[in-house]
């Protein structure tokens, strides 16, 4: 409940999350049978890169704003960071895009969005922002439970995108406590987990244990921009673990990850990881 994404916005693991996400519903948008995106922890849908909150640590600095006046920017890249532009109409990158800003940019009129938000302020933010679009709908419950009244949808196609707070080790057994149930109701279901990669047996794990849900296939991306602190903390990078994803979406990533650990890297041992199984 206090966790804040206003912090990190637009930081490296937002770019990768809403790098890979766009290209998901890019692909989900290629079929014109609706689906429907349930974000389960979806914050106040955007951010002021001005506001203290954004500030205090720049840490977009080190993430959309390494992007933003490059002209040598991947297809995939490119669209996102058009993305982000859609979003500052006045040019200059002023706000960031959360993932309901995201999708609502993406999503068709036939297409269905559900949020989920449990902090206050920022439920309060998203509501006036997309509670009244149609075909949204905007729930101040836990995204956990909110979930299993979710999937199956009445589209018969879905993407479900969970990206926690991991502030508490309790998060990730939630999250594949969650997942694994929303897969046996809807094993057909498109099913994207972004997680920290910080110095916790849980985080290190948590790839593993996704991997044990997904008898139908599943693709793992890793993006490792810096050096935890000497205390071993700080965020290294981040990963998105993804169930049943997009035929297309490995090569497209083969493309994406190289150019982002050159650009967004800050150390000399930046790297990453593409890793899938076919199903």
């Amino acid at each position: 409940m206090n966790y804040r994404h206003a912090f990190h916005a637009g930081n490296h693991a937002d770019v990768l999350k809403h790098t890979v996400l766009a290209l998901v519903l890019r692909y989900m948008n290629s079929k014109p049978k609706p689906y429907r995106l349930i974000d389960t922890h979806a914050g106040a849908g955007g951010y002021s890169l001005q506001g203290r909150f954004a500030k205090k640590k720049g840490e977009f600095e080190q993430g959309i704003a390494r992007l933003w006046e490059r002209d040598d920017l991947p297809e995939a890249v490119a669209d996102y960071v058009a993305l982000v532009r859609q979003f500052n109409p006045g040019g200059r990158l002023e706000q960031y895009p959360g993932s309901p800003a995201i999708a609502q940019m993406l999503l068709r009129a036939q297409d269905q969005l559900r949020l989920f938000e449990l902090h206050p302020t920022d439920h309060r933010i998203l509501a006036s922002y997309l509670g009244t679009v149609k075909g949204a709908e905007v729930y101040d419950t836990d995204g956990f439970e909110g979930l299993k009244g979710q999937v199956p949808p009445s589209t018969r196609r879905a993407v479900v995108l969970m990206d926690p707070s991991y502030e508490g080790q309790r998060d990730y057994s939630r999250v594949v406590a969650s997942l694994r149930e929303a897969i046996v109701r809807f094993p057909e279901g498109v099913y994207m987990v972004w997680y920290p990669q910080v110095t916790k047996l849980e985080a290190a794990q948590l790839p593993k244990r996704l991997q044990a849900l997904a008898p139908k296939g599943w693709l793992h991306a890793r993006l490792t921009v810096q050096q935890p602190d000497s205390q071993g903390f700080g965020l290294a990078g981040s990963g998105v673990f993804i169930i049943n994803p997009p035929f297309t979406l490995h090569e497209q990533l083969l493309h994406v990850l190289p150019y982002l650990t050159d650009v967004l890297g800050q150390y000399d041992g930046a790297n990453y990881l593409l890793e899938q199984r076919a199903a």
